[in-house]
């Protein structure tokens, strides 16, 4: 698990709009293609990212916690182009959603 610091309170419906808003076209600035990745928001307040087509189960899951975001990547896929590719995406948007305090990455493992 990953866990990333926004240096603000985390709100995981703010989190789920930018991601399904601007993951897919900021993916495709990375690696253009024509498939495109689900953004879903689970009861439980988690957000999973998956592509069916390609992949089985989520490829990225992500809690709030307090100022944190937990995410989980899928480790079948941690050697993949497009899940690296998208691991980038996703650092670049939290990067977005933190403003100006940025972001810290606390743990990886």
């Amino acid at each position: 698990m990953k866990i990333i610091t926004l240096h603000k309170p985390v709100n995981i419906d703010s989190v789920y709009n930018h991601l399904k808003q601007n993951l897919n076209p900021q993916f495709k600035k990375h690696k253009p293609t024509i498939f495109l990745f689900n953004i879903d928001k689970n009861a439980d307040n988690s957000i999973e990212i998956t592509q069916p087509e390609l992949y089985d189960g989520a490829l990225f899951r992500i809690e709030a916690n307090g100022y944190d975001l937990n995410i989980t990547r899928s480790e079948h896929y941690v050697d993949d182009v497009n899940s690296l590719t998208l691991e980038s995406a996703l650092n670049e948007l939290f990067d977005e959603l933190s403003g100006k305090g940025g972001t810290d990455l606390v743990q990886e493992g």
